[in-house]
């Protein structure tokens, strides 16, 4: 019986990745920005930051606006200490790339209290570089130009002066 149980839970498990939601894994198009970075999703669902917000908005106000494109599970509408008025951004939280993205697509460049507001995914990784050291470290030895440590002065010293004897 104990046999009969097991092989059930491995067939759900088997079972359970096709029907998980497809956003979570999507690389293509879908994720991109106007800069073509990818977004890339928080720990907790895909974060939308949107900017130019009035000063005297509330989170009712975003709620009312960004609940039409999905549930929204996370609202943060950050407060000046001295004023309490709004800081001008809000970050808000969805469930499923297809919920940020009809956000995005929907929101941005639309009024909020007669300001436009601009729409964007929070956390994007950048384009791919054209000069193929992305990753940082001195391998294209482009970048801006440094002086080294004085140590490593007197090295490239030492060895320039052996090189022109």
């Amino acid at each position: 019986m104990a046999d009969t149980a097991a092989d059930t839970a491995m067939d759900l498990d088997a079972k359970s990745p096709p029907s998980s939601p497809k956003p979570a894994t999507t690389t293509g198009s879908d994720s991109t920005t106007s800069a073509n970075a990818t977004a890339v999703r928080s720990i907790e669902g895909w974060i939308v930051i949107v900017t130019n917000v009035h000063e005297e908005a509330t989170e009712e106000d975003i709620q009312d606006m960004f609940g039409e494109y999905g549930e929204v599970k996370n609202l943060h509408l950050n407060l000046d200490r001295r004023t309490g008025y709004v800081k001008g951004y809000a970050l808000i939280e969805f469930s499923t790339l297809s919920e940020a993205k009809a956000a995005i697509e929907g929101a941005d460049g639309e009024k909020l209290l007669e300001q436009t507001v601009s729409v964007d995914y929070a956390f994007v990784r950048p384009p791919p570089s054209k000069t193929g050291a992305a990753k940082g470290g001195k391998k294209g030895g482009g970048g801006r130009a440094r002086s080294g440590s004085p140590g490593a002065r007197k090295k490239e010293e030492s060895e320039g002066e052996e090189e022109g004897e």
